[in-house]
Formats: C-alpha cells, sequence, structure tokens
C-alpha cells in the first residue's frame, strides 16, 4: 500500500497538471482499473481452470493407473490360462514320446504360472479388491490340486508305461479340475473387463465428454446400423442369387441326368439289334464265302463296318455323357499289364486285315500298375483304332508300354497319313475329323473318350505326328 507521503506527492503533481493533461490522466487510470480488474478475472478463471484441469489431471491419471493395472490383470489372466494349455500340452507330449526333455517343459510350464498368480495377488492386494482375491485363493488352490494330479498322473504313466485314459480317476479330476479352473479364470477376466469397463466410464464422466459420446455413440449406431442394413440387402441378395443357382444347377443335373438316361435306352436298345446285324452278316459272309467270289463280299463287309461303327460310337457317346454327368468314375486297382496288354493286342487281332499286325513292346521295373482297367482298356482300343484305320495295309502298329513304380506310359505308334499340324490342336473337340481323311469313316469322338479317361486318371496324352510318315500317341498316367 502506497505512503502518505508518496500520496501527497502524487496529489500535489496532479494540482500542478494543467486541464488537459489531468483528464488524460484520469482516463489512463481508470481504462488501467478495467484491465486490472479484466486481467485479475482473467488470472481467477486460469486458476479455476488450471485447479479444475490438475484435479481433472490427477483423477484421469488415477484412473489411467487402475486401467493400466486391470490390463495387466487381464493381460497375467490370459497369459495363466495360455500357460496351464501349455502345460496340458507338454503334458501330452511327454506321454506320446516319453522324453525328458518334453518332461522338463512340463516342469517349467508349471514354475510359469507362479509368477502371474503373484503379481495377481499384489494387484488385488493394492486394490483392496476383497472379491477377486477371495477367487484368485480359490484359483490358487485349484492350481495346487492341479499339479499335485498332474504329478500322480505322470507317476502312473512312469509306472505303467502307458498313458491314463477316461475313465481313469486321476484324468476324470484333472479334466473336472481343468474346467473348474477355467471357470474360475474366465470369472476373473470377465470381473476384470467389468471394472476395466466401469473405470473407461469413469474416464469419460471426468473428462465431461458424455454429450460428445453419445453423438458418437448415435453417429456410429447409425453407421452401424447402416452397415448392418447394407450387408442384410446383399445377404439377401446373394441368397436369392443362390436359390436362383440352385434351381439351375437342379435343373441342369435333372436335364444331365435325363440325357445320360436317354443315351443309356439308347445305346441298349440299340445294341441288341446291331449285335444282331453284326452276327447275322458275319453268319451270312462265313455260309457263303465258299460259293461267292471275294469281291462280291464287298457290300455285306460294308454292312459289319457300319454296325460295328455305329455300336462303337455308341458307346462313345454314352462314355463321354457319363464323364460330362460326373458319373464316370476312375476305380484303380492292381493290374498285370503285359498280360493285360497281350490281352488287348489278342482282341484286334482277331478282327485285322491279314496285312496288318499289332507289335507289342514292354520296358520298365514294374509288372503292376494301379489303374482303372476299363478305361484304360477304351483308351489303348480307341488309339489302336485309329491306327489301324489310318495306317495303309501291310503296315505295322506298335504299342509300346513303360511300367515304371511312379507312372505307367502307352505309345501308340503308326505308319499311316498323319495328321495336319492345323488339326492337332482341335483332336480333343467332340466330331472334329482331320481334313486329311474324308474319305475313311469315323466318327469324331474316339479322341475325345480317349481324352476324358486320361483326365479321370490325373493322366496327360500327347501328339507327334506328321503328315504322311505317321502318327505317336503318348499317354502317361501317373501312379500313387
Amino acid at each position: 500500500m502506497p505512503s502518505l507521503s508518496s500520496r501527497i506527492d502524487i496529489d500535489w503533481i496532479k494540482s500542478k497538471l494543467p486541464p488537459p493533461l489531468l483528464k488524460l490522466y484520469q482516463k489512463i487510470s481508470l481504462g488501467g482499473k478495467r484491465a486490472t480488474l479484466g486481467y485479475g478475472f482473467a488470472l481467477l478463471v486460469l486458476g479455476w481452470l488450471s485447479i479444475e484441469s490438475y484435479q481433472n489431471a490427477t483423477q484421469i491419471e488415477k484412473v489411467v493407473d487402475q486401467v493400466r493395472q486391470t490390463q495387466f490383470q487381464i493381460k497375467d489372466l490370459s497369459y495363466l490360462s495360455e500357460t496351464l494349455s501349455e502345460v496340458d500340452y507338454r503334458r501330452s507330449y511327454y506321454y506320446l514320446f516319453s522324453e525328458s526333455a518334453d518332461l522338463d517343459r512340463y516342469q517349467t510350464a508349471i514354475q510359469s504360472t507362479v509368477l502371474p498368480l503373484a503379481k495377481l495377488q499384489q494387484s488385488f492386494q493394492n486394490t483392496a479388491d476383497a472379491a477377486r482375491l477371495e477367487q484368485l485363493i480359490q484359483l490358487n488352490q485349484l492350481l495346487e490340486q492341479r499339479i499335485i494330479l498332474g504329478e500322480r498322473s505322470l507317476a502312473q504313466f512312469q509306472r505303467e508305461q502307458v498313458p491314463p485314459t477316461a475313465p481313469d480317476p486321476t484324468i476324470e479330476q484333472l479334466r473336472q479340475n481343468q474346467y473348474e479352473l477355467r471357470q474360475k479364470i474366465a470369472a476373473l477376466q470377465t470381473a476384470s473387463e467389468a471394472i476395466l469397463q466401469d473405470q473407461i466410464e469413469q474416464t469419460q464422466d471426468k473428462l465431461q465428454a458424455r454429450m460428445l459420446f453419445e453423438t458418437a455413440g448415435t453417429l456410429f449406431t447409425f453407421l452401424i446400423l447402416t452397415g448392418v442394413y447394407w450387408l442384410l440387402h446383399q445377404q439377401h441378395k446373394k441368397r436369392q442369387q443362390a436359390e436362383s443357382t440352385q434351381r439351375m444347377l437342379a435343373h441342369v443335373n435333372e436335364m444331365v441326368s435325363l440325357k445320360l438316361e436317354f443315351f443309356s435306352l439308347i445305346s441298349h436298345e440299340f445294341r441288341t439289334p446291331l449285335s444282331s446285324v453284326l452276327g447275322s452278316a458275319q453268319l451270312l459272309e462265313e455260309s457263303i464265302r465258299s460259293i461267292v467270289p471275294p469281291e462280291k463280299l464287298k457290300n455285306l463287309h460294308r454292312i459289319q463296318s457300319s454296325a460295328k461303327l455305329l455300336t462303337q460310337m455308341l458307346s462313345d457317346i454314352l462314355t463321354i455323357s457319363r464323364a460330362n454327368a460326373g458319373k464316370l468314375d476312375c476305380e484303380r486297382v492292381p493290374i498285370e499289364m503285359q498280360s493285360f496288354c497281350l490281352n488287348l493286342v489278342e482282341d484286334f487281332q482277331v478282327f485285322l486285315d491279314q496285312k496288318q499286325s499289332i507289335q507289342f513292346v514292354k520296358y520298365g521295373s514294374a509288372t503292376h500298375a494301379n489303374i482303372d482297367e476299363r478305361l484304360v482298356y477304351s483308351i489303348l482300343s480307341n488309339l489302336l483304332s485309329n491306327a489301324l484305320k489310318y495306317s495303309p495295309p501291310k503296315s505295322v502298329v506298335q504299342l509300346t508300354l513303360t511300367c515304371e513304380p511312379d507312372v505307367v506310359k502307352f505309345q501308340v505308334s503308326d505308319q499311316g497319313i498323319g495328321i495336319p499340324p492345323a488339326d492337332q490342336e482341335k483332336l480333343y473337340e467332340p466330331f472334329r475329323r482331320g481334313m486329311n481323311v474324308t474319305s475313311i469313316s469315323g466318327t469324331g469322338l474316339g479322341l475325345v473318350v480317349v481324352k476324358k479317361c486320361v483326365e479321370l486318371h490325373q493322366g496327360e496324352v500327347s501328339v507327334q505326328s506328321q503328315v504322311g510318315v505317321g502318327t505317336t500317341f503318348t499317354v502317361i498316367l501317373p501312379q500313387g
């Protein structure tokens, strides 16, 4: 507070000032008082804000510490649960392999449960949480019981050298103990998570951000509901598409089944009269061969060829239809390959022109192969039939078998007319025939059957051909 003499000096100075200067002094003095009042109020507000901020910060820091401590508790509980799983895992490994290292790891895992329990006990004591501390004591008792049961189970295993299994009393007690342990850990985790949630909500209250939280929560909920609606809409659309696709697939499957039944019926109904026609033509040829010149039998041979061609075409169509419908299965069985191929060659030799022949060659160290005999017979018979059909008289068709433990390979080589390069890319399309075979009868289905049967064996077929020189088809079927 100013002294009396200083106040007299100020008053004396003011009395000596001229009126304009005195008025200016008075304005400055009044403004200074207002500024001082404003500055003081600002300081009060800042001080109040600082105090509130400090209190809030202290409370938030306290809550954050509690949150951190609760998170550590949850983490320790999770680690304890994982360690118990590790204990069971190591004990099971020891039962399986009886390795001392696994027993050491089991003991190490048991010791690893001590630290999280001690940390949890200290943490619960610090927070004066009597309820969870009591649960932890019960958990510790269960864990001690589990260690005793585990040691008893290990001793029984070491004594009998047979892993104990249910309904062994020790195993049943271990299972019950394991269930109670996990229930207790889950209860502690649930309680800790609930406390953690309460602490987070307290922090939000201390920050006085409820309105912002509600707004954000409302917006978030709206976004979630929008997302859920969009997902439901998409799911509804996908369900409709799936139902439509399912109906379409059912219709397609029905049509495929009907087509397969139709082809099966047609094949069955046609085979009987075709067999009669072929048999009658063969009997007629045998009965008149001695009295009719060979050139007069040309039409009879044409009947036989047409009947055989139609029979083969029906068989090929039925095979392709079954394959496309997924009804053609590959049932592998061990087959003695040399006998199989020789029987196949013998079947062809019966109907061969005497001027043509089939030469069979066998390589490889294996004698048997896992194949579907019916499918492989169809593969080789179609390849041999084509080789003989498109080869000149007095030619030799070679069937080569290479049988190894991991793969079986067939090669059919001829000295025929060959396949133009432009046609080789389209060999396996139905009813596709080469440009140079228009004068030779055929259906264009044989190689399609070959391709389907090879694919069922998960194998591959390739061709090497030169026009006017010959053709070699190679079929590779993996084993195992």
